[in-house]
């Protein structure tokens, strides 16, 4: 059976040249082919024999995303991108542009969600199944191939819980940062959790310098269990040990993402308790008004009740910011992905 060669690492590729009687250089050849200039047949990869070219159309495959849609937002640097799978599935990718040249790609990790959160778009749908390494490398790909953008950061908070698809995900993130790939810093990538301890605790383990964002929600187990459902398995004391633990490990900073829903999280009350939770962390919270999705019962707080629950928290002794909106106006921002193709058919 042919092996896929996008998710590849060096090695594996050198491996399964070694069978063909190809020196190790070839690999390194088509890795850069394949990460840095994302061809999509191997009659592409010019630097190679034609009997090797060949060679590989018969023993191996590249798997490549299609882009089925885009939209860019009117008001902002954003552009949301919907992705053919190989298997017929979809996925959303966004491309966040800033005015420092910043340029962030958030990637989707899973198809669909199966965590649950109450006011999450992703999660309506369920689960469908895991994203493959190849499959989510490529989103960045095609961004900077679509947009001939250098993609600066990449943030795995698009679809899907990235710890529940750990290896994938992590071998992503290596793939990203690999010399023979896009070469991006791990101190420029951020691995978004809803709080699975076990995986949290894992990755700490592998002391990389990447930046862990734990979706929060709430200062009490009670509210939290109701808006993630995770938090019923690892309540809030035996999450923040996993990230105090992860802090310590790799002396990177966490971040705590707050989304704001109006009369549910957002009382100066619950401001001061989340600055009380997380007192002598040095973690940082990143306030974001909830994003509308249809078919939810949730409001956004008036702007100046974001600021106000920020300020509060930081009056406690916590670093926190409010969250740039950014494409929201094509259904791109936190929370609103969903794979909609049109009129409200899931793709």
């Amino acid at each position: 059976m042919p092996i896929e060669l996008v998710g590849c690492t060096l090695e594996e590729i050198e491996s399964a040249l070694a069978p063909l009687g190809e020196p190790r250089y070839r690999a390194l050849q088509i890795a850069r082919w394949i990460y840095q200039r994302r061809v999509a047949h191997f009659n592409e990869m010019t630097d190679l024999s034609q009997q090797l070219r060949e060679r590989l159309e018969e023993a191996a495959t590249l798997m490549r995303l299609r882009m089925a849609a885009r939209s860019d937002a009117p008001n902002d640097l954003t552009t949301k991108f919907l992705l053919d799978l190989p298997d017929g599935l979809a996925i959303e990718t966004v491309l966040m542009g800033f005015d420092d040249g910043r340029r962030s790609v958030c990637v989707s990790t899973q198809v669909g969600c199966g965590m649950g959160c109450t006011f999450c778009a992703t999660g309506m749908a369920g689960l469908v199944r895991n994203l493959t390494a190849g499959e989510i490398v490529d989103q960045v790909l095609l961004v900077r191939s679509e947009t001939d953008e250098r993609i600066t950061h990449v943030v795995f908070m698009g679809m899907g819980e990235p710890l529940a698809n750990y290896d994938a995900t992590l071998r992503a993130a290596r793939l990203l940062n690999a010399p023979y790939g896009p070469n991006i810093g791990m101190r420029h990538m951020t691995i978004s959790t809803v709080g699975l301890v076990p995986q949290i605790r894992r990755l700490a383990e592998e002391r990389l310098q990447l930046t862990l964002a734990v979706s929060l929600h709430a200062p009490d187990d009670e509210l939290r269990s109701q808006l993630v459902p995770v938090n019923r398995r690892w309540p809030l004391a035996e999450l923040l040990a996993a990230t105090r633990d992860y802090a310590d490990a790799t002396g990177r900073r966490v971040t705590f993402e707050y989304v704001l829903m109006h009369g549910v999280n957002d009382r100066d009350d619950q401001a001061r308790q989340l600055a009380v939770l997380l007192s002598g962390s040095g973690a940082h919270v990143n306030v974001i008004p909830w994003n509308p999705v249809h078919g939810l019962q949730y409001a956004r707080p008036p702007v100046h009740a974001v600021h106000r629950f920020a300020a509060l928290v930081r009056r406690g002794g916590v670093s926190a910011t409010v969250r740039l909106d950014r494409g929201v106006d094509i259904q791109a921002a936190c929370g609103q992905l969903q794979r909609i193709r049109a009129a409200g058919v899931l793709a």
